[in-house]
C-alpha cells in the first residue's frame, strides 16, 4: 500500500467535509500564509453558522434582526 502525501490525505479529508468546513479550512491555510481574508459574506456566515445554533434560536435572531435593525431612534443622540 502507497503512503499518502500530506497534501493527498488533506485531499481526502477535504472531501468528506461540509462546504463549511471546507471555507474554514481555506481560511486556515490562507491566514497561514499570510493572506488572511478580510471578511466574509453573510451567506459565508450563515452557512458556517448552520448547525451552530438550534433553529428556534436562529428564528429569534432573524426575528430580532427584522424587527430593530436599521431603526432610528433620533432622541436617543
Amino acid at each position: 500500500m502507497e503512503e499518502l502525501t500530506t497534501i493527498q490525505e488533506i485531499m481526502q479529508r477535504l472531501e468528506n467535509l461540509s462546504p463549511g468546513k471546507q471555507r474554514q479550512v481555506l481560511d486556515f491555510t490562507l491566514e497561514l500564509s499570510g493572506e488572511s481574508p478580510k471578511g466574509i459574506s453573510g451567506k459565508e456566515l450563515v452557512e458556517f453558522a448552520a448547525g451552530l445554533f438550534p433553529p428556534e434560536d436562529i428564528e429569534e435572531i432573524k426575528r430580532a434582526i427584522e424587527e430593530d435593525c436599521g431603526q432610528i431612534d433620533e432622541s436617543e443622540w
